[in-house]
């Protein structure tokens, strides 16, 4: 598989000078096209601040992000809004859907911003909200929806326009047991139609179902391990020595589907 993202050496700082806070610490990270990655770790650790650079909404203090070859840690705030535009469908823990507009319109509002003509984005919004089983609710406001529903209306606006990117962030952090199953079930599907799904959770057994799991701690890559499909581990690198520098098998081969 292409390499889709290459970070490389990113450091972000704040209050630069004598109280300044190193929220990421020299991480390099290469995620490659069709992945199906989880970002791990806990409140403080920096998985917030490197899914906003992930996602083009904040930019490095130093070192470099290329995403689909292109050097976004440069770029300026209106490149940086066409990159989201284009490249990312995002996938919020709060939902983030408009309470006076209906499913379907939810889905299309980010369509008429990229400029998709009205027929186009239409049928875009109504196949997105069928795939993740909402084609019975589409004139429905999200007041209307149960927490479960609201988020699948959140992942078919990140899916419509199929942007290579996927970022989940806490996806079913707001959500009960058996919401949570059928978006995860959500984010499997997407992986193995081909899409990159990188998820952003603190929770072991959300992270565990992903593919490749990234372990962030203090502003550093802790820990980064492929998975088999029961979640062990078969192949991954600590860094600066938490465990063993390699633990895959010899001849082991992760099985990767398109993500």
């Amino acid at each position: 598989m292409s390499i889709l993202i290459e970070i490389r050496d990113i450091c972000k700082v704040y209050n630069p000078g004598e109280n300044e806070v190193w929220a990421l610490d020299h991480v390099n990270v290469t995620i490659d096209r069709g992945e199906f990655v989880a970002i791990i770790g806990q409140s403080g650790s920096g998985k917030s601040t490197l899914m906003n650079i992930l996602g083009c909404l904040d930019v490095p203090t130093g070192g470099s992000y290329l995403l689909n070859g292109q050097d976004v840690a440069k770029m300026s705030d209106d490149e940086l809004s066409d990159i989201r535009n284009r490249e990312i469908g995002f996938i919020f823990q709060g939902f983030n859907l408009i309470p006076n507009l209906t499913a379907k319109e939810n889905v299309e509002l980010p369509l008429i911003y990229r400029g998709v003509a009205r027929s186009r984005r239409v049928a875009l919004a109504v196949n997105a909200l069928e795939k993740v089983g909402l084609g019975h609710r589409m004139e429905h406001r999200p007041s209307q929806l149960s927490g479960g529903q609201q988020q699948r209306v959140a992942i078919a606006r990140a899916i419509a326009q199929a942007p290579p990117v996927i970022l989940a962030d806490e996806p079913t952090g707001n959500l009960d047991s058996h919401s949570t199953v059928e978006i995860m079930n959500i984010l499997k599907e997407l992986h193995r139609e081909g899409r990159t799904v990188i998820l952003i959770t603190h929770d072991n057994e959300i992270a565990a179902q992903a593919k490749r799991v990234i372990k962030i701690k203090d502003g550093r890559i802790e820990s980064d391990e492929v998975r088999d499909a029961e979640g062990t581990a078969i192949e991954g690198t600590a860094i600066e020595g938490t465990v063993p520098e390699t633990i895959a098998s010899a001849g082991m081969i992760l099985e990767q589907t398109g993500r």
